[in-house]
C-alpha cells in the first residue's frame, strides 16, 4: 500500500475483524492474566490498527470503510460493556468473555473466504495475501496447539480450539486457489483486464 499508494485489490475485512480479535482476546488475557495473550494481542492490535489507519488513508471510498470500523468498533464495546459491568462473576465473565472472543476468531479467519466468488470468477488469486494465508495457518495451528498445552477449558473448547480451526481449512483453501490460479496467469488476466 506504501509503495503503490493504492489499495484497489487489497481486502480490507480481515484485518478489520483481526484487529477486532486481537482486541477481544486482549480482554480476555487481561482478566485471566495470560501474559501470552497480553502481548500477543497487544502486538496485534497495534500493527491491525496500524493497517487500518494507511488502508483508510490511501482507500478512495473512506465511507464505507469508516462505517464498517465503526459497526464492529460498536459491538466490541458493547460486549465489553456488558462483560465488564452486567456480569459480576469473573468465571462467568470469563466463559461469556471467551464465548464472544470465538466469534470474532471465527469470522476472522473466514472474512478472506468473501471474495472467493470473484476470485474463481476472475480466475485470479490477485485479491488475496499469499503472506496472510501462510500467516493464518501457522496462527490457526499455534494457538490450536496453545489451547491444547494450557488445558484450560475456555481456550481449548471455546477460547481457541474450536475457532481456531476454521483457519486451518480456509488456509488450505486459498493455498488451493494460488495453485489453480498461478501468478503468471493472474498476470495475463490483470492485462486483459487493463
Amino acid at each position: 500500500m506504501w509503495m503503490t499508494r493504492r489499495v484497489d485489490n487489497i481486502q480490507f475485512l480481515p484485518f478489520l475483524t483481526t484487529d477486532v480479535n486481537n482486541l477481544s482476546w486482549l480482554s480476555y488475557g487481561t482478566l485471566k492474566r495470560d501474559g501470552t495473550l497480553i502481548i500477543v494481542n497487544a502486538v496485534g492490535a497495534v500493527l491491525q490498527t496500524s493497517y487500518i489507519l494507511v488502508y483508510l488513508h490511501y482507500c478512495p471510498r473512506k465511507r464505507a470503510v469508516l462505517l464498517q470500523t465503526a459497526a464492529l468498533l460498536g459491538v466490541l464495546l458493547l460486549g465489553f460493556g456488558y462483560f465488564w459491568l452486567l456480569v459480576p462473576s469473573i468465571e462467568a465473565r470469563l466463559q461469556q468473555l471467551g464465548l464472544f472472543c470465538s466469534v470474532f476468531t471465527i469470522s476472522m479467519y473466514l472474512s478472506p473466504l468473501t471474495d472467493l466468488a470473484k476470485v474463481i470468477q476472475t480466475k485470479s488469486t490477485q485479491r488475496l495475501s499469499f503472506s496472510l494465508t501462510i500467516a493464518t495457518l501457522l496462527t490457526s495451528a499455534s494457538w490450536t496447539l496453545y489451547g491444547f498445552r494450557l488445558r484450560d477449558p475456555c481456550i481449548m473448547s471455546l477460547g481457541f480450539q474450536v475457532p481456531n480451526l476454521p483457519g486451518i481449512p480456509t488456509s488450505f483453501i486459498c493455498l488451493w486457489l494460488f495453485w489453480k490460479y498461478p501468478q503468471e496467469q493472474n498476470r495475463n488476466c490483470q492485462l486483459l483486464q487493463t
